[in-house]
């Protein structure tokens, strides 16, 4: 629909001639300026025909088009009646692909109904079944709009959604095309005329009280001639209902708006699953389909972590979705990602894009109509034109608030909104900022996405981040507003740390999971640009990065942080709390020895400024670093100040703490019952402050305990409901070890079926760790809240199961060459070596390894158990004979 007060033409610009000269051209294949070219009259008479602006062509020109439409017999009669005005019905062509007529009951006032065909939509499941209750309820909304970015999909949903409901709207289906700058009139006249009268008394005796419904696709060009016409038809004619696409709403009373969001996109490490499942997420379906379009082959396995990153990286923008499938003839996925990866925004349409299938070219597309007869310029149009114009439709405040929001990297809350879009002079937040009413107009623009019902369900768009980024950094403002990104997150970090002790740990880890891109974001700036913000991010961070097998990355930062010399004159507590940290985070891989000097500092600091809580986790620590370089009554004195520390400051959690690790200590030395006791003290202290970890923590070491008294089917049990626990928490890495207890107990206790199946696991775990390059699959924590300093491979714990069942089949000389493996396994917990020395001695009674194994023993302090002992007196003796006695 174009701006044109002639008013012979017929509704949104188009004639019945228009329409149907546009039709014959594209069936033939033929531009405008193809077919001037051959029927020997001008482009511009050819494109002011197809767009409705003359209407009375002259007898010779219709009959030079037909003939160089090549229409015979009766589509050549057709359009000739057509042009004479002898009939207002479209003959489609037979080679085209139809528009399908829309209509309820057919009665002898219906007519067919120009609207373009439905596609198969992919990912609209939801957006289906509720549009669907609107529009057919009886008391439903009179006008739904669909809202959102150029390109999500909001015109593809709209025309399948007409075909949907025709059922429920006798009085028919009918669409129109809003054109840039048109009038009141244009819009009003396009609208009556394609329900089917020209005057509206008319339409209202046509109607007569049944239902139809108006589609009116791209509002956005003419927002206030529309909004007027529909006030006027929506009041004029009950039965009507309306719905329109646009980039906002139209903005009249009782108007249902409905943001068209982005397809859902798979989460991090779905590629692992296969094609198939990775499939079942609607944007990489999109994507698939439309890559079938341009190559042959599917995509390879190869391919898939590009593939998923692709469609992550478009953010599940159906038009970036077909643009880049589309650049899939020439490149493959991961050249594909290589290339575009970091230039979405450049994605540009191709010439004539097909954004309003079935309908007029955006006039964007296409030069005006009162210039030369030349053919008109195509302009191409990129991803980053498409979101400027709804970026344009906000007030200045509003898009300094978005270029600020735009530095979450992910999901994020109201109240982090609401800190990060604090006054300048309001470092602290004190004076409240509500972000909704903010939140609400984006939304409504469909410029953000919300998901979930938790807090942290607000997300840009992708592409929408993108620009608002690239307009920060033109507006010189780029560097304040990640500074402020960086402390935003330091302070939510703070706050979520202080729950990663104590029965909301789960939560706690959830959420700094969700938070990991701004984290790691914040951090990277910070670094440079306040390294002392920095620093008070990662202090907190030290748990969270232990429990996510990211020691070694964290102790990097830590480090990195201490040594600068802007943080030299930081806070005493900051910095003994971040040396702190770095202690704990080293003994998760085998650092202790060069960290001990550094744990013995932040103990001094905290001891020096009386802070009890630190004093406590530094004690703590130092005794897991203690234990791992084998000096076992130090650790030991270090664990029972701390019980004496927590009994006088009624820290009921560090009581626990306390006695976990001094069971460890017990068994070492061989005194099973005193460490069963101390591990019911957990168990006990443990409930009473809701440390659910700590508990489950309690129930692992006492299967361990069953099983080194012999008690196999306690272990077990013991061991399944403490993994059921780890489960619970999401701790895959003491869940394995607990595993690896069970399968032991299992073995020694003859039951080979249910030991292999646990054999079998483990290795999946082992052999994916291998592909990884890693030797292990997750830190095993070995301080504070362990008892025993569980660490080391799978494949030590495999092989120890594997000499235990040779040695239950009486096959020594495979048990011995198993008991071996486990022995030599680097990083294996001293108890299991010297469990796999006594094995290897059993199998083989080689003096050479009783010697190994009193060594092993005199080094850890650990003494043999009874049965241990009587194992390897009774094999030793039956090995060497009469002699020996």
């Amino acid at each position: 629909m174009t701006p044109d007060h002639d008013r012979s033409r017929s509704p949104a610009g188009r004639t019945a001639l228009s329409e149907l000269l546009r039709e014959h051209r594209r069936a033939a294949g033929l531009t405008q300026a193809e077919l001037a070219s051959r029927a020997g009259v001008g482009v511009r008479t050819v494109r002011d025909l197809e767009r409705g602006r003359a209407v009375r062509p002259q007898r010779t020109t219709v009959d030079l088009l037909a003939t160089a439409l090549a229409l015979t017999d009766t589509g050549r009669a057709a359009f000739l009646a057509v042009a004479r005005g002898s009939t207002g019905e479209l003959v489609r062509p037979d080679t085209a692909s139809p528009a399908l007529a829309v209509s309820g009951r057919a009665t002898s006032a219906d007519r067919p109904v120009n609207l373009p065909p439905p596609v198969t939509l992919i990912g609209r499941d939801r957006d289906i079944t509720e549009l669907t209750g609107m529009l057919t309820a009886e008391r439903g909304p009179r006008l739904v709009s669909l809202v959102g970015l150029a390109g999500v999909g909001k015109t593809a949903l709209a025309t399948s959604m007409a075909h949907v409901v025709a059922s429920a709207h006798p009085a028919g289906v009918s669409g129109v095309l809003i054109g840039e700058g048109s009038d009141g009139p244009d819009v009003l006249a396009a609208s009556m005329s394609v329900l089917g009268a020209a005057r509206l008394p008319d339409l209202v005796a046509r109607l007569a009280g049944q239902p139809a419904l108006l589609v009116m696709d791209a509002v956005e060009r003419a927002p206030g001639p529309v909004a007027a016409t529909l006030h006027r038809l929506l009041a004029a004619l009950p039965s009507l209902r309306v719905l329109v696409t646009g980039r906002h709403p139209v903005g009249l009373p009782g108007e249902r708006v409905w943001p068209v969001s982005p397809l859902d996109v798979p989460p991090p490490d779905a590629e692992r699953s296969g094609l198939a499942t990775l499939e079942s997420w609607p944007a990489v379906a999109l994507f698939t389909a439309r890559l079938a379009q341009v190559r042959r082959e599917t995509p390879t396995p190869d391919e898939l972590p590009a593939l998923a990153a692709l469609v992550r990286r478009l953010g599940g923008l159906p038009l970036a979705i077909e643009l880049m499938a589309a650049r899939g003839r020439l490149l493959d996925l991961t050249e594909l990602l290589d290339r575009y990866g970091d230039r979405v925004l450049d994605l540009a349409t191709p010439a004539d894009p097909p954004v309003h299938p079935g309908w007029d070219a955006l006039d964007a597309f296409t030069a005006g109509s009162s210039g030369p007869e030349t053919t008109p310029a195509v302009a191409t149009v990129t991803l980053r034109d498409a979101v400027a114009t709804s970026y344009r439709l906000l007030a200045p405040d509003e898009r300094a608030a978005l270029r600020q929001l735009a530095v979450f990297g992910n999901r994020w809350s109201v109240e982090l909104a609401e800190e990060m879009l604090a006054d300048e002079a309001d470092r602290d937040g004190t004076v409240a900022i509500d972000p909704v009413p903010l939140l609400d107009r984006l939304v409504e623009l469909g410029l953000l996405g919300v998901r979930g019902t938790g807090s942290f369900r607000f997300r840009l768009l992708d592409a929408v981040r993108d620009y608002a980024v690239e307009q920060a950094a033109g507006e010189g403002e780029l560097t304040c507003i990640r500074r402020r990104h960086a402390e935003v997150i330091a302070r939510l970090v703070a706050r979520t740390a202080i729950d990663l002790i104590g029965p909301r740990m789960s939560d706690a880890v959830h959420r700094l999971d969700e938070m990991s891109s701004d984290i790691s974001s914040s951090l990277s700036h910070a670094a440079t640009d306040d390294p002392l913000t920095a620093l008070r991010l990662a202090a907190c961070l030290t748990r969270w990065w232990r429990f996510r097998g990211r020691d070694v990355v964290g102790r990097q930062w830590l480090h990195r942080l201490l040594a600068d010399p802007r943080t030299a004159d930081a806070d005493p507590v900051l910095r003994g709390w971040a040396a702190l940290g770095v202690a704990r985070l080293a003994a998760e891989h085998g650092a202790s020895a060069e960290e001990l000097p550094t744990a013995r500092a932040a103990l001094d600091t905290f001891l020096e400024v009386g802070d009890v809580t630190g004093e406590l986790e530094a004690r703590t620590v130092l005794g897991t670093l203690l234990i791992s370089i084998g000096r076992h009554d130090e650790s030991r004195e270090q664990a029972e100040v701390v019980l004496r520390l927590a009994a006088r400051n009624g820290r009921t959690r560090d009581l626990a703490v306390a006695q976990n690790s001094l069971a460890w200590h017990e068994i070492r030395v061989g005194d099973l019952p005193a460490a069963r006791r101390r591990l019911a003290a957990v168990d006990r202290l443990a409930a009473e402050s809701g440390e659910q970890r700590l508990r489950v923590l309690a129930w692992a070491n006492r299967a361990e305990v069953a099983r080194l008294e012999g008690w196999y089917a306690d272990a077990v049990d013991h061991g399944r409901r403490a993994m059921a626990g780890f489960s619970e928490l999401g701790d895959p890495g003491h869940r394995r070890r607990v595993l690896g207890t069970v399968g032991l107990a299992l073995a020694q206790d003859g039951r080979a079926a249910e030991a292999t199946e646990v054999l079998t696991e483990l290795r999946t775990g082992v052999t994916e760790a291998a592909a990884a390059g890693s030797g292990r699959v997750l830190p095993r924590p070995r301080s504070g809240d362990a008892a025993l300093p569980w660490g080391g491979p799978d494949a030590g714990l495999c092989a120890l199961i594997e000499g235990n069942l040779g040695l239950h089949r009486g096959d020594r000389e495979l048990a011995a060459e198993w008991f071996a493996a486990a022995a030599d396994e680097a990083g294996q917990d001293r108890r299991d070596v010297v469990e796999a020395l006594v094995g290897l001695a059993a199998s083989t009674a080689d003096p050479a390894v009783l010697d190994r194994l009193a060594w092993a023993c005199q080094e850890s302090g650990i003494q043999l158990l009874p049965q241990e002992t009587g194992l390897l007196y009774a094999l030793t003796t039956a090995r060497e004979g009469p002699a020996a006695r």
